[in-house]
């Protein structure tokens, strides 16, 4: 590595990052690596990617909240919207039945703890040898390739991270530049395109209209009407009726045919 390397740790293990640290640190002499900050969890990892943008994350698997296989998947999911580039990702963990999931999200390397000193110098050499543009590569490709498996929707909210679990949205609509997420409780707005989120999230949600993705499990049936608020009268339509909500969704003339056999 020619140019300083910066560095993110991601554990809930303190002892475990500091060892990390340590050996990092035993090694600056032959790889510029810089530590640019500590993470306890995925949901900070995620504050902390954006705003340091460091070129490479050594990330725990295993983690409350948020596990690290699917924090990979949050960052390839806010590369794919210009939010950060996707940095490198090592995983270092306990245990070894996690590797094939690892490489499908495409990680740089995979370290087993406690971690050796040759073993990471290994993996440092392999960071090396990525360019900025093989970087970039990786960022559109791994985006279409993780985003289908998140299990939340990670909001921006004052300052911190919420995460929405999928199984609790009742429907996504298009308003403006952003995305309403709408659960029982309460709305959250994202910025994530709705056509993203149909292609990734296609087997929980069918697009009623082109503004609109509703939650199947969420659809307790349909009711036609009109302008005036009847079901008769000139150019009648349907709307969607919703389980846990008040809320009534029009239904597109184009999307009704696909949307009609949802209940039976």
């Amino acid at each position: 590595m020619s140019e300083q390397t910066s560095v993110l740790i991601v554990d809930d293990e303190s002892p475990a990052r500091a060892r990390l640290r340590e050996l990092l640190g035993d090694l600056a002499k032959e790889f510029k690596v810089e530590v640019a900050g500590e993470a306890s969890s995925g949901t900070e990892a995620l504050m902390m990617i954006e705003s340091l943008q460091p070129h490479v994350v050594f990330l725990d698997v295993q983690m409350p909240g948020m596990s690290g296989i699917e924090l990979a998947r949050h960052l390839s999911a806010q590369a794919a919207h210009g939010r950060m580039l996707m940095p490198m990702v090592v995983f270092v963990t306990a245990f070894d039945e996690f590797a094939i999931e690892a490489f499908e999200v495409r990680a740089i390397d995979y370290l087993l703890k406690p971690v050796r000193v040759a073993r990471l110098l290994d993996t440092l050499r392999r960071i090396g040898q990525r360019s900025a543009e093989e970087r970039i590569e990786m960022t559109g490709s791994a985006a279409k390739l993780l985003a289908p498996k998140r299990r939340h929707l990670s909001v921006h909210e004052r300052g911190r991270v919420q995460l929405v679990p999928i199984e609790q949205v009742i429907y996504l609509k298009a308003e403006m530049k952003y995305v309403t997420i709408r659960t029982r409780e309460r709305e959250f707005l994202i910025e994530e395109s709705l056509t993203s989120l149909e292609d990734e999230f296609s087997d929980v949600f069918v697009r009623i209209h082109r503004n609109a993705l509703v939650s199947k499990a969420a659809i307790a049936g349909f009711e036609r009407v009109s302008a005036d608020g009847s079901g008769e009268g000139s150019d009648p339509y349907w709307q969607v009726v919703l389980h846990e909500l008040p809320d009534r969704l029009p239904v597109s003339r184009r999307q009704w045919s696909v949307v009609r056999n949802l209940v039976s």
